[in-house]
């Protein structure tokens, strides 16, 4: 089973989660699946997702797609995220 992590930071949790909630369509559609989502104990403005892919190649369709571009801006997402595709 093919996964996705990803990591990036945000301004603020509680602006982040919300906007990250109405997007699941999105990555549903997507065929990603949430597995894991977590907030660094050390830095709460890091945030590390795991999620399990239908397919690599949908998933790398998807994140560089604009509408998730527009998604991370208007969340507070303050960098460029680090995604791995993994199998």
């Amino acid at each position: 089973m093919p996964y996705v992590l990803v990591r990036h930071k945000v301004t603020d949790w509680d602006g982040w989660k919300p906007v990250y909630d109405e997007h699941a369509p999105a990555r549903a559609a997507a065929g990603l699946k949430e597995e894991h989502l977590f907030r660094n104990a050390n830095n709460p403005h890091e945030i590390i997702l795991l999620f399990t892919a239908e397919s690599l190649d949908r998933a790398r369709k998807f994140a560089e797609s604009s509408d998730l571009r527009d998604a991370m801006q208007r969340a507070g997402v303050m960098d460029q995220p680090d995604i791995y595709f993994l199998n």
